[in-house]
């Protein structure tokens, strides 16, 4: 079964240096996926809207469903702490694309907006209390009422984590469970991002364990994305993302470009 990626980065997204709209739909349909949801990054917190192009953007949309007429293609952001910047975020959704996803990237750390991939933020001697901090604030974002469809890549975090010291979402159970509660509590779709097809220890985000918390905290959807943001990397790490949700207790629907439902 080929699953629809639904979180893919082109060259409308201020970071995706090799991505190409065009060349990503001819990889969706080489692969046989139902469709795909282009997602450019929006991230008022790292100074980079006014990159994203949104007049552009639409066009090449159009120019690639023209082209590709058997590809199911989505418009669609992802909104980086759009909670902080709702007026901003609410003037962007006017424009009603297909698919709008929320995440968060940065939190304030030492005084500043950090993101979680930087240099210093997690380390053997605070990554604790980081990933902590990081988890209250998606609880923030999912408390909010900006309206989105999907949470993107809830432990982020978890890509950088230090090789030192060892990962164990079991120790933030509580946190996960709270944030996973309130993502249940809106009916957003959970998303199971694979990070390009990376180590699955590290890249997989969220795991199974918390996967099976958001079943377990009245979880009802599951979304694929890639998180490519070059075309070689469309659905890449999506069989073992299979295995995972099927092993959860989410199920296909008759539309194959649906989430998945309990």
């Amino acid at each position: 079964m080929q699953l629809p990626d639904n979180h893919v980065h082109s060259q409308w997204s201020w970071d995706a240096r090799l991505g190409d709209m065009d060349a990503t739909c001819r990889k969706a349909v080489e692969l046989g996926l139902p469709s795909i949801a282009f997602t450019e990054h929006v991230d008022w917190v790292r100074g980079q809207p006014g990159l994203f192009d949104v007049e552009a953007y639409l066009k090449c949309v159009e120019r690639c469903r023209s082209a590709y007429p058997g590809l199911r293609i989505l418009s669609g952001v992802e909104l980086g702490e759009p909670h902080k910047y709702w007026q901003e975020a609410q003037a962007l959704l006017a424009r009603r694309f297909d698919r709008v996803l929320a995440s968060v990237h940065c939190v304030e750390w030492e005084g500043r907006a950090t993101d979680a991939s930087e240099r210093g933020f997690l380390s053997p001697d605070n990554c604790e209390a980081a990933f902590r901090l990081y988890l209250g604030e998606v609880r923030r974002l999912l408390e909010s009422d900006l309206p989105f469809q999907v949470l993107a890549h809830l432990d982020y975090p978890k890509r950088y984590w230090p090789a030192e010291t060892r990962y164990d979402e079991c120790a933030f159970e509580g946190e996960f469970r709270e944030a996973l509660r309130a993502a249940a509590a809106r009916g957003v779709a959970l998303e199971l991002n694979t990070t390009r097809g990376g180590d699955p220890s590290r890249y997989l985000c969220p795991g199974p364990a918390v996967l099976r918390w958001w079943r377990e905290e009245g979880g009802e959807a599951v979304s694929f994305g890639s998180d490519a943001h070059s075309p070689g990397h469309v659905a890449a790490g999506f069989a073992l993302a299979q295995e995972v949700a099927e092993a959860a207790g989410f199920r296909p629907q008759a539309d194959p470009a649906a989430f998945w439902l309990r």
